[in-house]
């Protein structure tokens, strides 16, 4: 943490709330307010993630003794390589070119607004807190830690598993969802995301909705992202709306 910034127990606490979800829909949505005008608190939020991240990380290692015999045995975890494919910036321009003049330019500025659109209002779910894990779920919340350290293939590959054997269980079709959105992979996403909505619990259904109706504007089918964002009540579904039917 910054040893500039002067936090009080009561910021401290009302982040902290913040990146557990602990906080009311209205106190939510109050603090989201702040951020877009306090640059310093955004700083501040991040650092405090950072410092909770790196608490979770040194829990989840003591414990792991207590799970060793139950992790496998002569198996090392390979992060997936990535490949980076480099494009003529010419062609591209060309290509671009050939696109507006064709269509008297109206489908690559509207989807150049859209893109716009759902860069500014996108972020990934910033996950759950890990440091009241257990043997009954050290997995679940291990992949957790990879989740939050943006190593999403990770954390699927350990959180697919577990939806094998719970096929139905809401919080591990969510996150595997909000994984394949993170990495964007909108159309793998969004059938996790659904079956979220679909199932009797409410823990995460409007953030699901949020998203899917995010991954729809992302992929430019207007119409469903529209009726996703008008079952979410987040504040940013709204303004994202109004942004849309200009």
């Amino acid at each position: 943490m910054n040893p500039n910034y002067n936090i009080t127990q009561a910021e401290l606490e009302r982040i902290e709330g913040y990146i557990n979800k602990t906080m009311t829909f209205e106190e939510a949505s109050a603090f989201e307010e702040n951020l877009k005008n306090d640059p310093d608190l955004k700083n501040r939020l991040e650092d405090i993630r950072i410092m909770l991240l790196g608490i979770e990380s040194q829990a989840l290692k003591e414990k792991l003794e207590e799970f060793h015999a139950e992790l496998p045995e002569n198996k090392t975890q390979t992060k997936e390589s990535s490949k980076v494919k480099y494009l003529n910036f010419k062609k591209v321009i060309a290509i671009a070119a050939m696109v507006v003049i064709s269509l008297g330019g109206y489908w690559f500025f509207t989807k150049e607004t859209n893109a716009n659109l759902y860069a500014k209002y996108y972020s990934p779910d910033p996950g759950l807190p890990t440091t009241m894990s257990t043997s009954d779920n050290f997995t679940f919340y291990d992949a957790m830690v990879n989740y939050k350290r943006k190593d999403y293939n990770l954390a699927i590959s350990k959180w697919e598993p577990l939806l094998a054997k719970k096929p139905e269980n809401d919080t591990l079709n969510y996150f595997i969802g909000s994984a394949y959105l993170a990495k964007g992979k909108e159309g793998l996403a969004i059938p996790y995301l659904q079956k979220v909505t679909k199932l009797e619990v409410e823990t995460f259904k409007n953030e699901a909705y949020y998203y899917i109706g995010l991954a729809y504007l992302k992929t430019e089918n207007i119409e469903l992202a529209k009726q996703n964002l008008n079952l979410s009540t987040f504040n940013n579904s709204k303004e994202i709306l109004n942004e849309l039917n200009k």
